[in-house]
């Protein structure tokens, strides 16, 4: 794995793509700091009106680095969480202006998956990400599902292919600072 994830590092520091298991389902994900690296990640998406992505972080104090202010709730939430969660959160900082939602917002998960902890670790920053599926495309379960344009146009897939099949998305909450708690997707 330590091999997968310095080669990783390597692209992810050179504004580039990687194809990785993550917690949730195959993902392509990018250094959420770099606005270039983003714009290319929408491309790769065909998504055209630049759509909140997600950020991936290590633990909760990286999330400090990329929230101004985190709601005491969330730690909970990560905390006691059965299956991979989403949190919304307002005042994103940090991270590249393409990425930010026009609200101001960011929707951020800490990955319950070894290879995207030490990833994230090792890179000392948040990672952007979304499913490896064009937009309108159905959410790859396996790698096997994964379309070739993808594979072909991502700069590095990750060689940790396992049968694993995915079939929940991630629960997506969104915390406000004014209190107000929304379940987006359960």
């Amino acid at each position: 794995m330590n091999k997968e994830i310095n080669r990783a590092l390597q692209v992810l520091k050179a504004e580039g793509l990687i194809l990785f298991p993550s917690d949730s389902f195959w993902s392509v994900g990018c250094d959420a700091s770099n606005a270039n690296a983003v714009k290319k990640l929408y491309k790769l998406k065909k998504q055209i009106d630049y759509s909140p992505l997600t950020c991936l972080v290590a633990d909760d104090r990286m999330l400090k680095k990329y929230v101004k202010h985190i709601p005491h709730t969330a730690i909970n939430i990560f905390e006691i969480a059965d299956k991979p969660t989403t949190i919304v959160f307002d005042e994103a900082k940090n991270l590249a202006k393409n990425l930010i939602a026009k609200d101001g917002s960011i929707a951020i998960r800490i990955p319950d998956d070894d290879f995207c902890y030490w990833l994230i670790r090792k890179f000392h920053g948040a990672v952007a990400c979304t499913s490896a599926n064009i937009i309108g495309q159905p959410v790859p379960k396996s790698f096997k599902e994964i379309v070739p344009s993808i594979l072909k146009d991502v700069d590095y897939v990750v060689n940790l292919q396992n049968e694993k099949i995915y079939s929940n998305p991630p629960s997506i909450i969104k915390l406000s600072n004014s209190g107000i708690v929304e379940v987006i997707r359960k």
